[in-house]
């Protein structure tokens, strides 16, 4: 058995990940959020004591915990204690509004919920009250039965919510010992966390992913990456996400990195957090890199410390490998492909690999995992030839939650997952994402992928961010129309952008309309939100 396979019986379970971070890596400091900066060793007490809380408010194993804030210390705090105290993590999207955090809430029988305050001028507890209306009853509010009770990470809270530290404070009479056996007694085969993913194709459905899982995925994406001891790790990409929780607070876990949450993407803040505290990793949509490349303040800021950088969508500028390695001297960048179905983690460029690679490419597959390229048919597709990419390995979820018919549909008798996604392999096992199979459009006969045609539009100098939606047309069924984000000084037009198109590519890719737009809008964790183009 390989280091890989022995990641979940080493710590056992996340509870576990947390207290052996907590001894090996005491005196490190674990967490910096604003003024207030803990090591592991107070990290570790700060969760066995939310755990004690957790218990205290009647959470037992396998009951499902939700939390719905921001990128916080008390995000990680109360994630983890409901975890170690044997919980199912339901972490919500803080993009949510009230009627979708209820939807969650409802679906997945949450009994417990830890819910921000305010954020981004958005009262959430008001927002799930108008949602979900108010007692009488058992529990605080009336549309959710089994929602026991409310915690407000926040130091006031309406009547029949509780705050933070009124929750943490029932906790006082647990004793510690009976903290640490519920979380000793977590089976690594039991669920860790539900995902729900974003609804795309129908209401959101929940990933339901283990603890073995969790740990021995993240324990390669930490050795396939080279995360180490000392890193300095600011996470942008929201804790909601696979991204954020486990590349990010199990990641950090795992080495010992510090972690520097960052609520909100803001490249001014991001530019000061890495220049202020030495960030040494900094993973993101390309998006974020991007922004920070082309800042006209960079230059008077720091960033020597960078040395590592994951990135992942179906687009990744060659350019952009390129000026990250060449004006910002990071060592290593990174491409990778997951899915929440997958733990979050499918492919991933090994370090070494040339920027064609990194960029065109979300490199290979990840130790003892399969990736198949098949047809409508089912049948595999050779090197070269796109198809709907399948995967089969350890890391696939158990299925949705308590959802048979449409686990059936994604997970094949035989465990290959559905992806939904289109690319193909290249000879040495590197993985192309060409779309979404739903975003595919099909023009006079020949099918037009919007990822490959915005990778080559991207090679404009003049355009800056780039998609391409199908739109209907009365002679061909449906062509291409281009929204484009232009760089900043250009006077670049549709008509030039067309004609450029025809040179460069195929005619049935060429855009037939393009929109220029000051920025296009995306969802938080950086992936353009096609719909709404759609709906334009």
């Amino acid at each position: 058995m390989g280091d890989d396979a022995r990641a979940d019986l080493r710590w056992g379970s996340i509870a576990g990940l947390v207290r052996a971070a907590a001894v090996r890596y005491a005196d490190q400091e674990a967490v910096v959020d604003g003024r207030v900066r803990i090591s592991y060793a107070q990290l570790g007490e700060r969760v066995e004591r939310a755990a004690a809380a957790c218990m205290a408010a009647g959470v037992e194993p396998g009951d499902r915990v939700a939390v719905w804030a921001p990128n916080t210390l008390e995000w990680i705090v109360s994630a983890l204690g409901a975890v170690s105290a044997g919980a199912v993590l339901v972490p919500l999207n803080t993009r949510f509004k009230g009627t979708e955090a209820a939807y969650v809430l409802q679906r997945s029988r949450a009994r417990l919920l830890f819910v921000t305050g305010t954020f981004l001028g958005t009262s959430y507890v008001a927002s799930l009250r108008r949602a979900a209306g108010e007692g009488p009853g058992s529990g605080p509010l009336r549309g959710l039965p089994h929602l026991e009770q409310v915690v407000v990470l926040a130091e006031d809270a309406p009547e029949s919510f509780r705050t933070w530290k009124d929750f943490l404070a029932g906790g006082d009479r647990v004793p510690a010992g009976a903290v640490r056996e519920r979380a000793a007694s977590i089976p690594s085969e039991a669920p860790s966390d539900i995902i729900f993913t974003s609804g795309t194709t129908g209401s959101p459905k929940g990933a339901v992913i283990t603890h073995a899982q969790s740990l021995r995925c993240y324990d390669v994406w930490c050795e396939l990456a080279g995360l180490r001891e000392g890193d300095r790790y600011l996470i942008v990409n929201p804790f909601f996400h696979t991204f954020g929780y486990k590349a990010g607070i199990i990641a950090c876990l795992m080495r010992g990195a510090t972690m520097v949450p960052q609520p909100v993407f803001n490249v001014d803040t991001v530019l000061a957090n890495v220049a202020a505290e030495r960030i040494s990793v900094l993973p993101g949509p390309p998006t974020l890199h991007q922004s920070l490349l082309d800042h006209p303040q960079r230059d008077h800021h720091d960033l020597s410390a960078l040395r590592l950088v994951v990135t992942g969508a179906a687009v990744v500028p060659l350019r952009l490998v390129e000026r990250l390695r060449g004006e910002l001297r990071i060592a290593t960048v990174l491409t990778a492909y997951g899915l929440s179905e997958a733990s979050g983690i499918v492919t991933m460029c090994r370090r070494g690999d040339p920027a064609e690679i990194i960029s065109e490419t979300s490199g290979r597959a990840i130790p003892d995992t399969e990736v198949m390229i098949v047809g409508a048919d089912g049948t595999p597709r050779p090197a070269g030839e796109a198809g709907e990419i399948v995967v089969r390995g350890y890391h696939v979820m158990q299925g949705y939650f308590e959802d048979p018919d449409e686990t059936a549909k994604a997970i094949t008798r035989d465990g290959w997952l559905h992806t939904g996604d289109v690319g193909f392999k290249d000879a040495h096992g590197n993985l192309r994402i060409t779309d979404r199979i739903k975003d595919m459009f099909i023009v006079g006969g020949f099918n037009a992928y919007p990822a490959e045609i915005e990778q080559l539009l991207g090679l404009h100098p003049d355009i800056a961010d780039i998609a391409v939606v199908g739109i209907p047309d009365p002679r061909l069924g449906e062509v291409g129309k281009a929204y484009a984000v232009r760089r900043p000084g250009s006077t670049l037009t549709a008509d030039d952008l067309i004609a450029w198109s025809r040179r460069e590519m195929a005619n049935y890719k060429v855009p037939r309309a393009v929109e220029f737009v000051c920025e296009l809008p995306r969802n938080a964790s950086g992936k353009v939100l096609k719909r709404e183009l759609r709906a334009r």
